[in-house]
């Protein structure tokens, strides 16, 4: 059996590579990638992670995000969010975004991951599932990525505030929340002037 074939063997359709993962089964592994990309059997997805396609009745099954950002990352702590989860707080956020947010421990800047744009955000602490709390706390963190308009947005993101649990909500701010926010929410809360420095 050739080389290259006892590499292919070992691919499973539907999962996402690290070029290290593969390098125990070929002693060549560049080149032996380079010819089942060429042969379709593997795409490359971005420097050093690559995609066995898995075929259904529609054709090639694009990997999930969370395999590729698994394979990228080196790592399965991680948090996948869209800009997009905001519209659904109340707080007058409309606007719909391609870009997907990735907090992380290891890895900040935009990246692109099989065509598709990933905002790599490095973050101490993060949940494993948003909240409310932590979606409104997230708002503030990310005024500067919105487009919407920001006094408008922060005038309701400290009205929506108020009606939150109070515990959980100073909770999420404490642990999740930049300078800034942290600043903002103790003023709303306190019910003193909000200012956010825009």
């Amino acid at each position: 059996m050739s080389a290259v074939k006892v590499l292919k063997n070992h691919l499973k359709p539907g999962r996402v590579y690290r070029r290290s993962e593969l390098a125990k089964w070929s002693n060549a592994v560049d080149r032996h990638l380079q010819v089942l990309v060429r042969n379709g059997d593997v795409q490359k997805l971005s420097g050093g992670v690559y995609y066995c396609p898995k075929q259904t009745m529609f054709g090639s099954s694009p990997p999930q995000d969370e395999d590729l950002v698994r394979a990228f990352l080196k790592d399965n702590r991680f948090y996948i969010a869209s800009l997009n989860a905001y519209n659904a707080l109340g707080v007058g956020a409309t606007q719909l975004y391609n870009e997907l947010l990735v907090y992380n421990s290891k890895r900040d800047g935009h990246h692109v991951l099989n065509g598709r744009p990933f905002f790599f955000i490095k973050r101490p602490y993060f949940p494993s599932k948003p909240s409310e709390e932590f979606l409104l706390v997230d708002v503030l963190n990310n005024l500067h990525l919105l487009a919407e308009d920001k006094e408008s947005l922060l005038a309701n993101v400290a009205r929506k505030a108020t009606s939150l649990n109070q515990s959980y909500l100073s909770k999420a701010v404490q642990d999740y929340g930049g300078g800034r926010a942290k600043k903002f929410f103790a003023e709303s809360l306190s019910g003193g002037t909000v200012a956010y420095g825009l």
